[in-house]
């Protein structure tokens, strides 16, 4: 009995190592929202926005605001995509991508994302609180936000949108596709809001 304790041994740290093998080979997939006004262009293009526009903050939910991707699964169930994962903080990417979509929709170079230098010295400034970013595979992409444009003589105006999306398919890449055609649709609300906003605040 004592002589096959050494085999015994043996056998548990390769079946450890094999194991740690097997965990170890998890491909993490990696994703980003973009910029969907970019693809619109072809179109005759906006009116140029003369005024600087300073973006931030932007908040999002504690509970989608993580490197995994969360999915809807019910009504009061979500789960962690493990290995589909955000290239980066994800309220960093729909900062990055609506700054984008704006830089389009307003025909201008002056959009300066918070803390960047120059954000709180803009003509307009704009925050956006993400109420829900939603996920469910396979089926929509949800996103609901209110914003606030306020002007430099302090005048405020604050406008809230719902978009869902259709996912295309089963697959991770759709559903972030179906993510930042809704980005796009918010954008265009808040650049609505931002033209409408200036538009009746005399220039001096």
């Amino acid at each position: 009995m004592i002589s096959n304790l050494p085999q015994l041994a043996i056998a548990g740290l390769a079946s450890l190592v094999l194991t740690t093998g097997c965990a170890s080979s998890v491909t993490l997939n990696h994703y980003t929202l973009s910029s969907q006004a970019i693809r619109d262009r072809g179109g005759p293009q906006p009116e140029a926005f003369a005024q600087s526009v300073g973006l931030g903050p932007v908040t999002l939910p504690d509970m989608v605001d993580r490197p995994q991707l969360v999915l809807r699964t019910s009504e009061h169930r979500v789960i962690l995509a493990g290995s589909h994962r955000w290239a980066g903080p994800l309220k960093t990417e729909f900062a990055r991508v609506l700054a984008d979509n704006l830089v389009h929709l307003l025909s201008t170079r002056a959009i300066f994302s918070y803390p960047q230098h120059g954000a709180e010295h803009a003509d307009v400034r704009v925050s956006v609180n993400v109420q829900h970013f939603e996920s469910v595979l396979g089926k929509t992409a949800t996103i609901d936000a209110i914003w606030t444009v306020r002007l430099v003589d302090g005048t405020q105006r604050t406008d809230r949108a719902s978009v869902q999306e259709a996912v295309s398919d089963g697959s991770y890449d759709a559903l972030v596709a179906a993510h930042s055609r809704a980005l796009l649709t918010i954008s265009q609300n808040i650049a609505s809001t931002i033209r409408g906003g200036t538009a009746a605040t005399p220039r001096h």
